[in-house]
């Protein structure tokens, strides 16, 4: 593989290998990874705080619905890009080990530190905005995959099928690892379509800011969904 420069020299993005593993194992890993995309002369950044995993021989993957030249990413090694239309807007997935297996980045939250300031925020808030025109909340500006793709500027002709370019998009490894995850079902998934399935991971500090969050009042710990720590192996149940 060619070794490309850094951005910065305290960069680290994750490499190939990250992702040639376990889908659900890299849905857990994601979590705390900081998704870095450059626009003109500014880096936007936003922490994932959400994922779901999905797998070749289960009904709510595209994969499972089989090749297309649209879909061919889920085919291709761990660490392609693979985006597509959700509900309108753009969607980004990573390939992971094995073909058709790949993760979801369902939700982010915007990320400051010395790369991406202020004006970050700022211009995801531009590139993002709330649909009566006004500036949209901070903790909203990625509470979704479509949202988190409008506001890192990320399209579907521009990136499916592709891998990683630190020069303009990339994951980091900023050092950051969620405390505790919830893992509970998927979003979405139509009945019949293994939706049951445990496949979605929420860095716990941030359930309120994700797409929905999976706690509340009438939802128990152990029936609705699990706690793990973080850093967690994936082990089937």
């Amino acid at each position: 593989m060619l070794q490309r420069p850094l951005p910065w020299p305290s960069a680290r993005p994750l490499p190939d290998s990250f992702f040639d593993r376990d889908a659900r194992q890299v849905a857990i890993d994601l979590l705390g990874k900081v998704l870095r995309r450059r626009y003109g002369d500014v880096w936007l950044s936003a922490r994932i705080i959400e994922t779901e995993a999905y797998l070749l021989d289960e009904r709510g993957s595209h994969a499972s619905l089989g090749y297309t030249h649209t879909r061919r990413a889920l085919f291709e090694g761990g660490g392609t890009i693979y985006m597509y239309y959700a509900r309108g807007g753009d969607s980004l997935n990573f390939s992971a080990a094995g073909p058709g297996n790949s993760v979801l980045v369902k939700s982010a939250f915007p990320f400051v530190d010395v790369v991406s300031g202020p004006e970050s925020v700022a211009t995801m808030q531009q590139l993002n905005p709330a649909r009566s025109g006004q500036m949209r909340p901070v903790e909203k500006l990625c509470a979704g995959q479509t949202l988190l793709c409008s506001a890192l500027n990320l399209k579907v002709p521009d990136w499916n099928a592709r891998g990683f370019d630190p020069a303009e998009f990339f994951v980091d490894d900023a050092g950051l690892e969620p405390t505790q995850i919830i893992q509970t079902t998927r979003l979405g998934i139509p009945t019949g379509r293994d939706e049951h399935l445990p496949y979605r991971f929420v860095d716990a500090e941030h359930a309120r800011h994700c797409t929905k969050s999976p706690l509340g009042r009438t939802r128990l710990e152990g029936e609705h969904y699990q706690l793990l720590e973080g850093g967690a192996v994936w082990k089937e149940a």
